[in-house]
């Protein structure tokens, strides 16, 4: 009996040591498979990067997220690290920009301090009375968080020293969506990325550049410092500035684009999105809706009016609308540098841009009879596989 009991027990030993090396395999194979390597520990929080440009419909969108009762939002934080640190060009104040960016998503506004006066107001925070949050309870008791807000009765009405509204706001928030053009890739946050407090989600707006170009010329002298930081305080002629500016924000969307979707790390996987403004302009409800799931938002009806009525105004908008939203009809807008924009000018941007106008979609034109007729689409339709990860057993097409 003795060396039948001897076998079943090394039986058992040897199973016991398989069903380890088993739970090991799977475990590591988990941590592969998973974006972060383990579930947020954030109390479910989700965080949205909406990464964009300047004059890329960004303002729009961001309202689209601003608006919605589950989320806290900010507008372009980084605008106080560029005011701020006025020396210094895009790069060299990334780590900076990634520094706030993080501590602001984990709703801690101290951060901000470094960049403002002693003496704090919530007024100071740029553009603070576009975010519907900060206007709404427990920040301030004005607009119901069902409601929509007032940017005039906001600022007469919410204005209160110090931060500590802001920071209790954002902590009562499913959702915190931070609205950023002064990023230009994607290695630098990697760290949030991999952090287990953040749950990162990036939403990448882009814009054609011949658009870009005719709205910013718009409000030319409001772009001539961050110009300046772009083209990293290099000296260039007055007359190159905007064609020099335009290409480095063009190569950024490449860097962006290729580094999420052809060469990302695991971590990406599942956390980018890509957005033309185009897209939206021509059906917004369609791509909106597309954002909301991807960040695990839900449409209300009282957006779906809302979006549908800014997005089917009759104007073109103009130059006192520059940073407003107001009832246009976008698919106009977005068409409105064809008719605005000398021929000699769209080929040079063409020229600039080629590369991000071929990876993002966008029709060259050859002549000014091409670009003046708006009966042909300059915009290339869009493939599934182009702007989001693919479910891991679909590959991607060899020229992509």
């Amino acid at each position: 009996m003795m060396p039948r009991c001897r076998v079943n027990l090394s039986t058992m030993i040897f199973l016991v040591i398989l069903q380890g090396a088993a739970v090991v395999l799977f475990c590591g194979w988990y941590v592969q498979r998973s974006p972060c390597g383990s579930p947020p520990s954030n109390g479910g929080k989700v965080h949205v990067l909406l990464l964009s440009s300047w004059r890329s419909g960004s303002s729009f969108v961001g309202q689209v997220f601003s608006q919605h009762p589950s989320v806290f939002y900010l507008m372009e934080p980084a605008w106080h690290v560029w005011t701020k640190l006025q020396k210094h060009g895009a790069r060299a104040l990334r780590m900076a920009v990634r520094d706030l960016l993080r501590s602001v998503f984990q709703c801690d506004m101290s951060v901000m301090e470094a960049y403002m006066p002693e003496q704090t107001n919530m007024s100071f925070l740029f553009m603070w009375s576009h975010s519907r949050a900060l206007c709404s309870p427990p920040a301030c008791p004005l607009t119901p968080r069902n409601q929509f807000s007032n940017q005039t009765q906001c600022e007469k009405a919410c204005d209160a020293q110090g931060l500590q509204g802001a920071k209790d706001a954002c902590g009562s928030y499913s959702h915190v969506v931070l609205k950023e053009v002064r990023l230009f890739e994607l290695e630098s946050l990697y760290p949030l990325l991999q952090d287990p407090n953040i749950d990162l989600r990036i939403i990448h707006l882009v814009r054609d550049p011949r658009a870009v170009v005719r709205s910013k010329e718009a409000s030319a002298s409001a772009f001539a410092y961050d110009n300046s930081v772009v083209l990293e305080k290099r000296n260039v002629p007055a007359a190159d500035v905007q064609y020099q500016a335009m290409q480095e924000i063009c190569r950024s969307h490449v860097r962006i684009h290729e580094r999420a979707i052809l060469k990302a790390p695991p971590f990406l996987k599942g956390r980018y999105k890509m957005v033309r403004y185009e897209d939206v302009a021509r059906n917004p409800l369609e791509e909106v809706n597309a954002m909301y799931e991807f960040v695990g938002l839900e449409m209300t009806e009282q957006l779906q009016e809302w979006i549908f009525k800014v997005t089917h105004g009759k104007g073109k908008g103009s130059k006192k609308d520059a940073f407003e939203i107001s009832s246009r009809n976008a698919a106009d807008v977005s068409q409105a540098w064809r008719t605005a924009l000398p021929h000699s000018k769209v080929k040079r941007i063409q020229e600039v841009c080629k590369g991000a106008m071929s990876l993002l979609g966008y029709r060259t034109v050859n002549s000014e009879e091409e670009q003046k007729r708006l009966d042909i689409d300059l915009l290339v339709p869009r493939e599934p596989y182009q702007f989001s990860w693919l479910p891991a057993k679909t590959e991607h097409p060899g020229n992509a």
